[in-house]
């Protein structure tokens, strides 16, 4: 049930590993009403500036139903504040003020799990995070082998949540009580995990490490998110159309298409074609009317089948879903096909930063570039030596092409170490940690 860590990243103590997690199931002070309106909001921003220490925040989105991946519930926790859950796109339209909730709040450290999830939604809102504790961050440094949110609590504070909604229709209004609950569990403990998270942090002699982790995490969740340059090649299963540019033609209609008629309807893409579909058009490429309805997945309803509440949850979406008629699908296919080849579309170039990393296959490595190869392994000693001796991951010690990038170049031994890897994204404390050994067996 735990995660096997030994030394001072255990967090527990040996009687407490051995002992089964305590189920959780409500927030020790109840579950909470979401606040959705100008008055109940000013109200939460009092309880939480009266507040003290850290602010617990989560946030929940309705990804796979609607179009959009905003925020559709935002909770938080604060000691002597108790659990506050914000509809904020009722308070959106309510005119609510975000900066009273920031000033509210002011510059105290927020604890958030997986913080880049929710980082840039937040931002969006409008509320500034000055000061993050990561608690998924943590539990990597501290080299636990699960870093869930519930296998944390479960090895930190012997608690399991109960949890069963992590996929439901957060636009859904109004949340049924035991959403409510599943949401309010979510910053329930955070506050207590942060504080013995910290700890072993500091006992590990590892604070400063996740101070920088916290800081690059922060600037990467509240800065400028740049959008896919290709996103229609995000298809899944894309590269089994291979060099067939014609059949990426007939995807890139559809993917065109259908991103469209889901903007149009507020619903998620994937609930009015599959991309399973898209790619079986694309390499049949119908001509005819028989040929196209030979292809199932283009004439049926997306139906999703769970075996659970969910199942209700998309089929509210059905009258979108059957609005959409397969001629419409036939139509794009067939304009698809007329193109001449002049206006198929051409592969992007890769960008800069993908053509410059290395190769990522072994074996290319070891029959192509044996002296590479070479370099690379005495270098991926001497980082897994690091490891073992910090207790913590070797792919958190450094990431893993940064050193495939370092071991590719021609004049490795000539570089200066720690400058390249700084200019490849490594943080100081992996620089100071790695570059003198690296350098060492590199030469």
């Amino acid at each position: 049930m735990k995660s096997a860590t030994t030394g001072p990243s255990s967090g527990r103590s040996r009687s407490s590993v051995l002992s089964e997690p305590r189920l959780q199931e409500e927030p020790r002070e109840g579950v909470p009403e979401v606040t959705d309106t100008l008055d109940g909001f000013r109200e939460a921003c009092d309880r939480l500036a009266a507040g003290n220490g850290s602010l617990a925040a989560d946030a929940e989105r309705a990804s796979g139903y609607r179009y959009g991946h905003e925020d559709w519930l935002v909770q938080f926790k604060r000691t002597g504040s108790g659990i506050v859950l914000f509809d904020p796109i009722a308070l959106n339209k309510a005119g609510a003020d975000w900066n009273e909730f920031n000033r509210a709040v002011g510059d105290t450290t927020w604890i958030i799990h997986d913080s880049l999830q929710d980082l840039p939604g937040f931002t969006d809102l409008g509320m500034k995070v000055r000061d993050l504790f990561d608690t998924e961050i943590a539990a990597r440094l501290l080299g636990l082998k699960r870093f869930g949110l519930a296998a944390v609590t479960e090895h930190y504070l012997g608690i399991t949540l109960a949890k069963e909604h992590s996929a439901a229709d957060w636009s859904y209004r109004p949340l049924p009580r035991d959403w409510r609950n599943y949401a309010a569990l979510d910053v329930e403990l955070l506050i207590e995990l942060e504080a013995k998270m910290r700890a072993d942090l500091k006992k590990a002699g590892k604070m400063e490490w996740a101070n920088e982790e916290f800081s690059h995490a922060l600037a990467q969740g509240t800065g400028p998110q740049t959008p896919h340059p290709v996103p229609w090649m995000r298809i899944s299963h894309f590269t089994a159309l291979g060099h067939d540019r014609r059949g990426q033609a007939v995807a890139k209609a559809l993917w065109e298409k259908r991103d469209e008629l889901a903007r149009e309807h507020d619903i998620a893409p994937t609930l009015l074609l599959s991309d399973a579909a898209i790619i079986e058009a694309a390499q049949k490429k119908p001509h005819n009317a028989r040929q196209f309805r030979a292809i199932r997945s283009l004439n049926e309803r997306v139906r999703i089948h769970m075996g659970n509440e969910q199942d209700k949850m998309f089929e509210r979406y059905a009258p979108i879903q059957r609005s959409i008629k397969p001629s419409v699908w036939k139509d794009t296919i067939q304009e698809a096909l007329k193109l001449k080849p002049k206006d198929w579309p051409e592969p992007p170039a890769p960008p800069q930063e993908a053509q410059a990393n290395a190769p990522r296959s072994m074996k290319y490595w070891s029959v192509h570039h044996p002296d590479r190869f070479a370099r690379l392994k005495k270098v991926r000693a001497v980082i897994a030596q690091i490891a073992d001796d910090t207790r913590t991951p070797p792919d958190v010690v450094i990431k893993p092409q940064i050193i495939r990038n370092l071991c590719w170049q021609d004049n490795a031994a000539e570089l200066d170490i720690p400058e390249f890897l700084r200019e490849q994204g490594a943080r100081q404390w992996q620089i100071a940690l790695v570059s003198e050994s690296v350098s060492r067996v590199i030469i």
